[in-house]
């Protein structure tokens, strides 16, 4: 079996690309100020003033009112095909 030239197995070379990928989603996702969860599609969240986003299970501890809520919607949202007409 040939060695790789740069000394890396092909073990880690997995391990580390698939440690790279969850990192690249993980920075994407939106997450709870006070829990650090991610919140469910369909789930309610409340963004504050001060740029907090909170989940519907966190925002009770949080005396002020909400600047807006909204809904949490799956990633596909506005890439579906729809019919035009003729």
């Amino acid at each position: 079996m040939l060695r790789p030239l740069l000394g890396i197995s092909e073990g880690d070379l997995e391990r580390e690309l698939l440690r790279k990928s969850v990192g690249a989603l993980a920075a994407g996702r939106a997450s709870c100020h006070d829990c650090g969860r991610t919140p469910l599609v369909g789930e309610r969240v409340h963004l504050f003033g001060d740029g907090a986003l909170m989940c519907e299970l966190c925002r009770p501890r949080r005396d002020d009112l909400p600047e807006r809520s909204e809904a949490v919607h799956h990633s596909e949202r506005g890439h579906t095909v729809r019919r035009r007409a003729a």
